[in-house]
């Protein structure tokens, strides 16, 4: 009989008590937006280089980067930056040029530099795409390769007094992706 009357009161306290009424659909609701950031390019060059090419333009070079067309971050990407930092300790002004190319070679876009004799500070520039305010995020949807080139507008015979001169481009990108 005590057995009859506990389970009588946990019956009635478990009818009486207060529960919140489950919500199962919050899955629905869930966002998962990481963001994700990786470099991109890395090129450096000595003043020897650059004195020792004929011509103005003494570098050109086509890089496959197939990674942002890849379907899974083109279906998903929601906006992002391009981040370019150059430095210049040669005796050169300099100009440079990063392209994005699609699959047939076609310029999507195009970021230009031109860099002061050494030495000069750091040049950073922050490009975004895919936000109001930005560029086209198909840009970035439909690069396939990227293209660096890099012009000598001083001589080919001056160099400078600064240890180790040399040219450094580096760029990175930070871009946000929608999950779920």
């Amino acid at each position: 009989m005590q057995k009859f009357k506990y389970f009588i009161l946990v019956l009635v306290l478990g009818l009486t008590s207060c529960v919140e009424e489950q919500n199962f659909d919050q899955f629905d609701d869930l966002e998962i937006i990481p963001t994700i950031e990786a470099s991109i390019l890395y090129v450096e060059s000595p003043e020897s280089v650059i004195n020792d090419a004929n011509g103005a333009i003494w570098y050109i070079q086509t890089f496959n980067f197939d990674a942002f067309n890849e379907s899974f971050f083109a279906d998903n990407v929601l906006d992002g930056v391009m981040t370019y930092e150059l430095e210049n300790t040669t005796s050169k002004e300099l100009e440079i040029v990063f392209e994005y190319l699609d699959e047939a070679g076609n310029v999507l876009d195009t970021e230009f530099f031109s860099l002061d004799p050494g030495p000069a500070s750091i040049i950073r520039r922050e490009t975004t795409y895919g936000t109001p305010t930005g560029r086209s995020l198909d840009i970035i949807r439909n690069t396939s390769a990227v293209r660096v080139s890099a012009s000598n507008l001083g001589d080919t015979t001056s160099v400078s007094s600064l240890p180790d001169p040399m040219v450094v481009f580096r760029s990175s990108g930070k871009f946000r992706l929608q999950l779920k």
